[in-house]
């Protein structure tokens, strides 16, 4: 409460206030959020006559005229700072200074400071990470068994030729194995990628958690020499700084949420896909995969995408797969001709979206090493790869062919010239 006492009846034009009482400054608890403020303008003669006019700023876009009310009251104020004016005018219509503002601060509740949200964040994403990490040796660990597996039933094929016919069946069930082990290993493709995306926006959180804290510091300062409209500006930054903090913390958590619905077993339920938004997403985490593993590789992104394209009805997961895939080969392509042709060659990778009838097409073109002329029929066969040992399993391009064209009903078209581009279109139904 702050009350000011004002002698309207003063020889001047002006009134002048002859005793102020009360803080210049209160801070409340969220909770604390309904004020009533008591007023009063002296008069010797008669004090009825006198009339008021208040403001509370971040409340009141104008002076509200009281006639003779000496009592105001606020409600269900939000958190935030609320600065306190009021003046009186005498029977004559002259008005008196404003007296000394009061200010007042509602503080929010804990679980919504700056602070808290941060917690939150980090939190979560110290929860993903450690579930990216646990999905990963918990991959490496059943390749070390899948591997042992193929050793052992060789080895039987081997000593036991009489049971020949049995071993060829444990085989094809080991490579049945083999198979939805690459597509697991699409995880670790993308954890480089998604590691550089999150550490982007957790930089913005970081750098404007350290401003704000030194704003608020200012800010203690100019409260102390009693500027108030430098105070306010600078609160006016920190709640920026926040904003910024918020946006980005929600950016970071898109990424987390898409890493896991990545992570989730395979759906056996088509749904309607932007595939511009997916393309776009894989685009770059395939991108950002290359470059942790080398980061003087840079290579230009293009993007064409048709606005009007319309959501294809696919599954989203194995489409994901699909491109990327066919990124990483493009990435490769264009790294191995940048490692032949040296520093004055530009690494280019395009992806384009269309709609070609009653298909969805999707065109990845690159400008790296291409497809020799001799090997183009044996591209999309199982196991074969044109990569050095170690570096590819050549099942790839085999999975994107069976998830497209046994999958979707789609088409996989290749167009290439040896040493100048590849061209992959995907052509999917759209139902």
């Amino acid at each position: 409460e702050s009350i000011a006492v004002i002698n309207p009846d003063a020889k001047t034009d002006e009134f002048k206030t002859i005793l102020t009482y009360g803080k210049k400054e209160i801070e409340l608890k969220h909770q604390q959020n309904r004020i009533q403020f008591n007023y009063i303008g002296l008069h010797y003669d008669d004090p009825t006559v006198n009339t008021y006019a208040y403001k509370l700023d971040g409340y009141d876009n104008n002076w509200v005229k009281a006639g003779t009310q000496r009592t105001v009251t606020y409600t269900n104020l939000e958190p935030g700072v609320y600065t306190f004016h009021v003046k009186a005018a005498n029977s004559d219509g002259v008005w008196s200074k404003e007296n000394p503002a009061t200010k007042i601060i509602i503080s929010p509740p804990w679980w919504k400071t700056w602070w808290a949200y941060m917690g939150y964040f980090f939190g979560f994403a110290g929860t993903m990470i450690g579930f990216a990490y646990w999905r990963a040796e918990s991959l490496r660990e059943k390749n070390k068994l899948l591997e042992e597996r193929v050793t052992l039933r060789t080895k039987e094929l081997e000593t036991k030729s009489s049971d020949l016919e049995s071993s060829l069946q444990d085989l094809k069930a080991t490579q049945s194995q083999l198979i939805q082990s690459e597509k697991m290993a699409s995880l670790g493709e993308l954890t480089a990628g998604i590691a550089h995306e999150i550490q982007n926006p957790l930089n913005f959180v970081n750098n404007f958690s350290e401003v704000s804290s030194e704003l608020l510091d200012e800010m203690n300062e100019e409260l102390d020499k009693g500027d108030i409209e430098e105070a306010k500006a600078i609160a006016f930054d920190v709640k920026q700084n926040l904003e910024k903090i918020n946006f980005h913390g929600k950016r970071a958590d898109g990424i987390v949420k898409g890493m896991l619905q990545h992570s989730r077993s395979g759906s056996i339920t088509k749904e309607p896909t932007d595939i511009n938004k997916l393309a776009d997403e894989y685009l770059r985490l395939a991108y950002h995969g290359l470059r942790a593993k080398d980061k003087s590789f840079n290579a230009e992104l293009v993007t064409n995408f048709d606005a009007l394209l319309p959501k294809a009805t696919v599954l989203a997961q194995d489409i994901g797969r699909v491109l990327l895939n066919l990124f990483t080969n493009a990435f490769y392509a264009t790294h191995q001709m940048q490692k032949q042709l040296g520093e004055g060659f530009k690494p280019v990778v395009s992806v384009t979206t269309s709609q070609i009838d009653n298909y969805l097409e999707i065109k990845v073109k690159d400008n790296g090493i291409g497809i020799p002329e001799n090997i183009k029929d044996k591209i999309l066969q199982p196991f074969f790869t044109t990569k050095p040992t170690g570096e590819g399993t050549g099942l790839g391009l085999s999975l994107s062919y069976d998830i497209v064209v046994k999958g979707h009903h789609g088409k996989i078209l290749i167009d290439s010239k040896e040493k100048e581009y590849t061209i992959f279109t995907i052509q999917i139904p759209i139902e």
